[in-house]
């Protein structure tokens, strides 16, 4: 991160700049549901080009990113509620999204690595922790249902933080996601997950506390930005490996 306000400036024009690639940004003014910090966003205005760009992906990875999610919301006011869990840890965010937990991870003094499918949400990640704390985490473009062998070699022993905010939009995405976290959270670290009670979300969690772990669980209601959200409930995770099964 650039050390001068002048360098941060600099940056803050340059990420902007690449940012704005995918068409005209919204500024956000939005508050979390409980602490009431404020957060101020910037997302893309049209979601609708942002579907014309992935007609022909094969992954069928639909632009999810460019929303603010109570999900995302509720999990960065659980890290703002107890900074210590990632403060000075090395931690990692699945699905960082345009940022809005990474805010909270980084104002809370982790050490972050965000990682995400379109690389123009890690970009907007970039700027909106960089606008929100001074403070850029580090990114990788990942497609974590298939992790490259370059990805592997950064897991090392596991991460004692790993972070992640509705990655489980769909059936097809449990089975990868139990797999990868089985490397990713170090044996005596913890998963923070966030979701809106989907079905694919319980499935996860039913079959990751079968195989040995378990944990705690607090619910957010809001209020959340949007009104359509308004009868959300998310459930937030603490999770730790409490057994080895053989």
């Amino acid at each position: 991160m650039p050390e001068s306000r002048d360098g941060i400036v600099d940056r803050l024009a340059m990420l902007r700049a690449e940012a704005e690639r995918v068409g005209p940004l919204l500024e956000d003014r939005i508050a979390l549901p409980r602490s009431g910090r404020g957060l101020v966003i910037l997302r893309p205005e049209d979601t609708g080009a942002l579907l014309d760009r992935v007609v022909d992906d094969p992954e069928q990875n639909l632009p999810y990113w460019a929303e603010i999610w109570p999900s995302g919301l509720a999990l960065a006011d659980a890290i703002v509620a107890a900074p210590e869990i990632v403060r000075g840890e090395r931690t990692l965010e699945l699905g960082a999204g345009i940022g809005v937990t990474a805010i909270a991870a980084l104002a809370a003094g982790a050490n972050l690595l965000a990682i995400d499918y379109a690389p123009e949400a890690l970009t907007l990640c970039r700027l909106n922790a960089l606008r929100n704390t001074g403070h850029e985490p580090r990114t990788r473009q990942l497609n974590w249902r298939q992790p490259d062998v370059a990805f592997e070699g950064l897991i090392g022993d596991g991460f004692p933080v790993v972070l992640a905010a509705d990655v489980l939009y769909e059936r097809r995405d449990v089975e990868p996601l139990l797999a990868l976290v089985a490397r990713l959270v170090a044996p005596s670290g913890t998963l923070w997950l966030a979701h809106p009670r989907r079905d694919s979300a319980s499935r996860f969690l039913e079959t990751l506390q079968a195989s040995g772990w378990d944990g705690s669980r607090d619910a957010y209601t809001g209020p959340w930005p949007d009104e359509k959200d308004a009868s959300v409930t998310v459930d937030v995770h603490r999770l730790r490996r409490t057994r080895v099964l053989s």
